[in-house]
């Protein structure tokens, strides 16, 4: 029973980080969704997508890592100038770093995922990654504060369609 309380309490950070991701993903998923999309939509993108696909596994890889090992750094660079004080730089750093990330590292992933996914290492490493994160989202969606959360936005949104419904009324 106690070490059960432990690992509760030690996951919390886990679920606060995660939560926070989500959250924030969740919260600017409309403004970069078109970007990512019309960044695909790119006939030089879609040839180099179609490039990586044609990859061995470790070709794959290595198209994924270039990007990576320019991105991540970049990140991190980001919080560093955060941490100095210089917020402007900190967030427009990890801003670029972000950005790059979605449409780079991402894009090379997906175009490369199915000769990825062919390496034992990588493959096995993916999945961790996957249970992780749905084991903490579902600690996060099994919370009372994400169910408050929910049932905060149900409300909003009939309040919403509420006021659409009246507006149109008046209109007619």
């Amino acid at each position: 029973m106690m070490r059960k309380s432990l690992i509760k309490l030690l996951l919390i950070p886990l679920d606060l980080a995660v939560g926070l991701a989500i959250l924030l993903d969740e919260l600017l998923r409309p403004v970069y969704r078109p970007l990512i999309a019309w960044f695909a939509s790119l006939r030089l993108v879609a040839r180099l997508e179609a490039a990586i696909g044609r990859l061995p596994p470790y070709g794959a890889l290595v198209a994924l890592a270039i990007p990576f090992a320019i991105v991540e750094p970049l990140k991190l660079l980001g919080l560093l100038f955060l941490a100095r004080g210089a917020f402007t730089a900190g967030i427009v750093t990890t801003a670029i770093g972000h950005l790059a990330g979605f449409l780079l590292v991402e894009r090379v992933y997906h175009a490369g995922r199915a000769q990825l996914l062919t390496i034992p290492w990588f493959a096995r490493i993916m999945g961790w990654i996957e249970a992780i994160r749905q084991a903490v989202i579902g600690r996060i969606k099994a919370s009372t504060a994400w169910q408050k959360a929910v049932a905060l936005v149900r409300a909003a949104r009939e309040r919403l369609r509420g006021v659409k419904l009246w507006l149109a009324r008046l209109r007619a």
